[in-house]
């Protein structure tokens, strides 16, 4: 199997250095290119990130923020996970990420096996939020939304099964084996979940399943 191609956007030098070294370091990863911002990855991408699998992106940067920066290269590089990595646990921060089309929010101060883990988690088809990220994105939803709001989306209950599993953070593979069934039939229920949904990715499907009560 290939190697999981990563890339790093972040000003800060010394974290750029640190998360090239973890995953240099480790079996099944490769890092295919740092920036030091945006506009540095992005032209990148227009040549090379056909080859990218995995996004770090920090939120602030100069010239553009990673939020508009994860926009633009999701819009450029097909099938690319884009993990925001950042100090920020502000929840309209974490939203407009995820409404830029962020697969992942994590904390920069996560641990190595942490991180590691998440990034394992995503490219099982997860949605990587850290505990905290969690749980402000959680309480800031059920603050916005009536509790007596009733679901718009129909589900079955097969698809609700699978939807609170994908809210859990668990991964296709995991869902797989919690609910007894093929891999391929949990890509199948996924899909007909975005379809419903009208979202792109686990994040987003996250996040609408919380802000409408829908698990």
């Amino acid at each position: 199997m290939a190697n999981v191609q990563v890339v790093i956007v972040d000003d800060d030098a010394g974290y750029r250095e640190t998360l090239e070294l973890l995953f240099s370091s480790v079996d099944g990863y490769e890092v295919a290119g740092t920036f030091a911002s945006p506009t540095t990855a992005l032209a990148a991408a227009r040549t090379e990130g056909h080859r990218w699998d995995v996004a770090f992106m920090d939120v602030d940067m100069p010239e553009m923020d990673g939020i508009e920066a994860t926009r633009q290269i999701k819009d450029l590089v097909a099938d690319l996970k884009v993990v925001i990595l950042t100090v920020f646990e502000d929840p309209s921060v974490i939203l407009q990420a995820i409404c830029a089309g962020a697969d992942g929010y994590l904390l920069k101060k996560s641990s190595d096996l942490d991180l590691l883990g998440q990034v394992e988690l995503i490219q099982g088809g997860g949605a990587p939020l850290t505990g905290g990220v969690a749980r402000t994105l959680l309480a800031l939803l059920r603050d916005r939304v009536p509790a007596s709001r009733r679901p718009s989306v129909k589900l079955s209950p097969r698809e609700e099964n699978v939807l609170t599993l994908l809210v859990g953070g668990r991964s296709y593979k995991q869902i797989a084996g919690d609910l007894d069934l093929s891999l391929d039939t949990v890509r199948s229920y996924i899909r007909g979940l975005y379809r419903k949904l009208q979202v792109q990715n686990a994040a987003a499907a996250v996040t609408r399943a919380l802000r409408e009560g829908l698990v």
